[in-house]
């Protein structure tokens, strides 16, 4: 059995199909367009359907979503900022499909539970590191959605000595301070010149000094939260995936060692924070999931 996945980041839209194995085919990505973002993803679905019969779509999202209403609301697409109605579009555009929908991050946890790093893991944290910052929560086994989809969106902890405005309307969210987004224009103001997070991570690696300001800023935010959240979650695994966790040492050195400085209760001092064994492509896998396991 395939089924159709739809991943809708923060800037990048995808979409494949997926098998019982976990691989992906026929992958199609664009950029979230400024306007028509559902004809964006409109189009990749069809590019990908190729005029076959969809019997399955699963769609995973960045959040915040509401399942019930099957709605998607990111802060970081405008257009959709105040809702839209991401299941109902589907749902016209493959009348006869069983459609299933979750946030992006509870699709990462689905995805590494099934086929990466946490297989035979009961309770862990799934966190999203990308253009935002968002998650999933294992709990006893299965996926946690809580009450409207939303358990496990982590990018809105905060943390302590930062109050960078967030696009939530908060501050000092560690999404504020840690997402791709957040760290390029916070590197910005400080006068770096570059323009995206790939360039901002090869800049850290050359020894760049904004640049590596910038990701130390950024990975120590997100050991602080991983430490906040591991702390009331009693989770002894955090697997992180999503573009900008690529960042490597720069970003992964400061993370381990803001873990190991407050993470110190009892019931913290085996846990582990591990890369996505899945990559790029373990939303559209989780999404996949979603609809098979259904």
């Amino acid at each position: 059995m395939t089924v159709l996945a739809l991943d809708i980041g923060a800037t990048k839209l995808a979409a494949g199909r997926v098998s019982l194995d976990g691989a992906v085919h026929q992958i199609r990505t664009t950029a979230v367009p400024a306007s028509s973002v559902w004809g964006a993803c409109r189009q990749l679905l069809l590019d990908v359907a190729a005029d076959e019969q969809v019997e399955c779509l699963g769609i995973g999202s960045a959040g915040p979503i509401d399942t019930m209403a099957g709605a998607t609301a990111p802060p970081n697409i405008s257009e959709w900022r105040t809702g839209f109605p991401v299941v109902a579009a589907a749902q016209k555009l493959f009348p006869n499909a069983a459609i299933r929908f979750a946030m992006d991050g509870v699709c990462l946890a689905l995805a590494e539970q099934c086929f990466g790093a946490a297989r035979g893991i009961s309770d862990a944290l799934a966190m999203t590191v990308s253009s935002g910052i968002g998650g999933g929560l294992l709990v006893g086994g299965s996926v946690a959605f809580g009450r409207t989809g939303n358990a496990g969106h982590v990018g809105h902890i905060l943390v302590p000595g930062f109050d960078d405005p967030c696009t939530c309307g908060g501050h000092g969210c560690v999404e504020a301070i840690a997402s791709g987004h957040s760290a390029v224009r916070w590197a910005r103001d400080q006068g770096w010149t570059g323009n995206t997070g790939v360039e901002l991570a090869e800049g850290a690696r050359t020894g760049d000094p904004i640049a590596t300001a910038a990701l130390h800023r950024a990975g120590t935010a997100l050991g602080h939260a991983i430490s906040s959240a591991t702390a009331t979650l009693d989770v002894g695994l955090v697997v992180i995936g999503g573009g900008f966790a690529q960042a490597g040492p720069p970003l992964w050195d400061p993370l381990r060692a803001a873990v190991a400085r407050h993470a110190r209760l009892s019931f913290q001092s085996d846990l582990r924070v591990v890369h996505s064994q899945l990559g790029v492509r373990a939303t559209l896998v989780g999404a996949g999931v979603l609809t098979i396991a259904s």
